[in-house]
């Protein structure tokens, strides 16, 4: 009786570690779904930079300018699709857009922006770094494995230190 539950014991462990190797494994992305990726973030990737170069001129000149947000727009759902936390940040960098704009628009006498004004433009500049970043990172990165998509989903957070 022992034998039994001591060898039923091991097929379910060698069970479950089958099961959690066939979950963690990352598989790569098919390559049109990386082409259509690639291009996707060299998009965004090419108006983030536009639009870092517009922040620095207001910096120089305080004269507003309208950012960009139609490369976004029209590739936002491959980046929500492939990648979807650098997507969730980018979302949250353009919907910030219009508080930067309305930022650039308010001048002070002598051409002055109000501090407050002038650090949102500024951390909507260093978010936009960051992003950039973060999507240059995510392209190339493989796609999670099931087991960490579930570990997301359920909400989970490391413990590990």
């Amino acid at each position: 009786m022992n034998a039994v539950r001591s060898v039923l014991g091991i097929v379910g462990a060698v069970l479950a570690g089958a099961l959690a190797v066939a979950l963690g494994r990352r598989q790569r992305r098919d390559p049109e779904r990386q082409a259509a990726l690639e291009r996707a973030v060299a998009a965004v990737d090419r108006e983030l930079a536009a639009n870092l170069e517009l922040t620095a001129i207001f910096g120089q000149t305080r004269q507003a300018f309208v950012l960009e947000n139609g490369q976004f727009q029209s590739n936002g759902a491959v980046l929500e699709r492939e990648i979807p936390e650098a997507h969730a940040q980018a979302a949250e960098l353009y919907g910030r857009i219009p508080a930067a704009e309305a930022a650039m628009e308010k001048r002070g006498p002598a051409n002055s922006l109000p501090d407050a004004d002038r650090q949102v433009v500024e951390a909507w500049e260093g978010d936009a770094r960051s992003l950039q970043e973060a999507l240059r990172a995510a392209v190339n990165a493989r796609p999670r494995s099931a087991l960490e998509r579930l570990i997301a989903r359920l909400g989970v957070r490391s413990v590990s230190r």
